[in-house]
């Protein structure tokens, strides 16, 4: 499989499972963007402020800021623009998942195991280009 273009748009990627991290690095490819990973929470932060991901792949269940501590960290900074999608393994309920989808920074919740086409569409409905002059 052929790496994306330099100037596609950047998923970063923060789950502390590795055979995870890399397999949906893979799909991220696979659907035509640049993927990068983060081993736990801290890292991910530190890797968006430098990269600047056009989108975040969020895992809630990590050592070093869990989840919501990351989503908080963004909210308060000049990150809190950046869409992030919730992933997690652990079962949710509704109302869980109702609220994990009211924070302002979350644009979408998936659950372990990631279907490849479950992801790829929720990447181009985020990513796709738009036309110019909308919003």
């Amino acid at each position: 499989m052929a790496e994306p273009p330099e100037n596609a748009k950047l998923v970063l990627i923060i789950d502390d499972d590795d055979s995870v991290r890399e397999l949906v690095a893979f799909l991220v490819k696979k659907a035509g963007f640049r993927a990068e990973g983060a081993v736990d929470g801290e890292d991910g932060y530190l890797k968006a402020q430098r990269l600047k991901p056009d989108v975040v792949l969020l895992d809630l269940m990590m050592p070093r800021y869990g989840g919501f501590e990351v989503l908080r960290k963004f909210q308060a900074s000049e990150l809190s623009r950046i869409p992030i999608v919730v992933v997690t393994g652990r079962y949710t309920d509704r109302s869980t998942a109702e609220m994990i989808r009211q924070e302002s920074n979350v644009v979408d919740f998936l659950e372990k195991p990631v279907k490849a086409g479950v992801l790829g569409a929720v990447l181009e409905r985020l990513l796709k280009p738009r036309a110019p002059g909308a919003a």
